[in-house]
């Protein structure tokens, strides 16, 4: 019974050791250019990327991702359709749709298991983003300059069990949309 119990302490302890990376900025690699984008993490050392698929195409519909040893992609579900997109990674497909076809100030993402609604902070502006009635915690982004899309701060509290891929897709859809089409 001591040996089961040294075991089981050791889990709990390798399990409440283990932490989830949270996002804490976004920035474009270049001044020009939107096709290519910076991750801050909470973790020194830890920055990724999030850059169009196929650069210099203008194909605005697929994009890969980086973050430490994670790496995915997003794309547009279908390709004539805005309203869908997707992201794999990390052994997790999340999907997010628009709540009201057309609308691209609130979206629902989903991993099957937890929901969140991203939401325009304001009505008139791309500028600040949160998720509303989620019960996997908190999190916003807000453009450091407003008007400005392409340095974001990002509140991210979302819990541990949120996959990485459903926080980069989150990240993604908002700076996605606030952003100019080149």
């Amino acid at each position: 019974m001591k040996h089961f119990s040294s075991i089981l302490l050791m889990l709990l302890l390798s399990a409440t050791g283990a932490k989830a990376q949270h996002l804490t900025g976004l920035a474009t690699r270049w001044n020009d250019s939107f096709s290519e984008w910076i991750l801050y993490t909470d973790t020194e050392g830890q920055d990724g990327e999030l850059r169009q698929r196929w650069q210099g195409q203008d194909n605005w519909t697929e994009w890969e991702y980086r973050l430490g040893e994670s790496t995915g992609n997003i794309r547009l579900k279908w390709g004539d359709n805005p309203n869908e997109w997707e992201a794999r990674g990390d052994n997790a497909i999340v999907s997010a749709r628009t709540v009201w076809n057309g609308n691209f100030r609130e979206w629902r993402i989903t991993d099957g298991r937890r929901q969140l609604t991203l939401s325009c902070r304001y009505g008139n502006t791309f500028d600040e983003w949160e998720v509303r009635s989620s019960n996997a915690g908190e999190f916003g982004m807000y453009t450091q300059w407003q008007g400005d899309p392409r340095d974001w701060a990002i509140m991210d509290e979302l819990d541990e069990g949120v996959p990485l891929p459903m926080r980069v897709l989150t990240v993604f859809i908002a700076a996605f949309h606030s952003a100019p089409k080149e």
